[in-house]
């Protein structure tokens, strides 16, 4: 670029001095030579870096923010005018950046979600611990006081079981052992399974369905159908109802869970995140659970092809709603 700059405005120079050139001085036959690579030289010279100044602008524009982004901040945003090509570099950088953030947020929320849910039951066994030195306990205080380390090991070890199972969940990719199974009986077994807990809330529960069949994981879909109900038992008020139905074509069925809300106070973006690791709408973290069950529920539902979703009912119930493909 820079040499054709160079022989162009050289050329336009020439063009003026044509006559000098064809008659050179006499004694300096080659001064016009020498002028004439001199000021394509500097022509040349001044109008590349003139226009490599133009040209790389929107490549420094795009460094810095680069540069703006690989120091954590995600803020960077870029405005690149011209072609269309610039301003789809545009949008999809600005973009991507969005994107960074989220995940950056996402990030921080897990790591502090995370570190609670282990902390909490950890401070709690140890503090209990202590207080069992004490000899000046009652045998009642001992016994609940070990009662509340029992529980608080067990939620430890549900925590730690339910993360290395949605961590082996998520590196899976293809479903296996697939089979032919009778799907409304799996659910009425589940049922029966968690009968000591909605019959200790007295709840009313019912079961709407034909007899269907369902090719898929078995195990995998019976852990979504216990965390579905265990989630409607521990969230539905006391004397209150579910209610599971089951509809089919002849391509898929959806497996539906509808229960009052014990509060209806539940923010705008509940059921857009009701599925994110750790998520609870108590942000106290008082309720019971670790907001992973239905993560892993929908980990569970991804890999059969399928998909689930949670719907606030204008009657304040709540429903979350499976759909699967027969085959899957």
């Amino acid at each position: 670029m820079f040499a054709s700059m160079c022989l162009v405005f050289g050329a336009i120079h020439f063009g003026g001095q044509a006559e000098h050139f064809r008659n050179p001085p006499p004694r300096q036959p080659y001064r016009p030579l020498f002028e004439f690579a001199f000021f394509s030289l500097i022509s040349g010279s001044f109008i590349s870096i003139l226009l490599s100044r133009l040209v790389l602008k929107p490549l420094r524009e795009v460094m810095r923010a680069t540069n703006q982004i690989s120091r954590g901040d995600y803020t960077a945003r870029i405005s690149l005018r011209g072609t269309r090509e610039l301003r789809q570099l545009t949008q999809s950088f600005n973009h991507m950046t969005e994107e960074l953030g989220s995940m950056e947020i996402l990030h921080n929320d897990f790591v502090n979600n995370f570190s609670h849910e282990f902390k909490t039951p950890i401070v709690s066994i140890r503090g209990f611990a202590k207080l069992l030195k004490k000899q000046t306990l009652t045998p009642e205080e001992q016994k609940e006081y070990l009662n509340i380390i029992i529980a608080e090991s067990e939620r430890l070890s549900q925590l730690s079981g339910n993360i290395l199972n949605l961590s082996k969940l998520e590196q899976q990719t293809n479903l296996t052992e697939k089979e032919n199974f009778h799907l409304t009986e799996q659910i009425r077994l589940v049922v029966s399974l968690l009968a000591s807990k909605w019959s200790e809330k007295n709840l009313e529960l019912s079961l709407d369905s034909d007899e269907i069949f369902l090719i898929g994981n078995e195990e995998l879909l019976k852990q979504v159908w216990i965390n579905l109900l265990d989630n409607a038992t521990k969230f539905s008020p006391e004397g209150s109802f579910i209610h599971i139905q089951i509809v089919s074509d002849k391509q898929s069925c959806s497996i539906s869970f509808t229960n009052p809300l014990e509060h209806t106070n539940l923010s705008k973006n509940f059921c857009s995140h009701i599925f994110t690791k750790f998520y609870q709408e108590d942000s106290s973290h008082s309720t019971k659970g670790n907001g992973l069950g239905l993560t892993i529920a929908n980990r569970i539902v991804e890999l059969h092809q399928g998909n689930i979703t949670c719907e606030i009912n204008p009657d304040k119930t709540i429903t979350f709603c499976v759909t699967l493909p027969l085959g899957a």
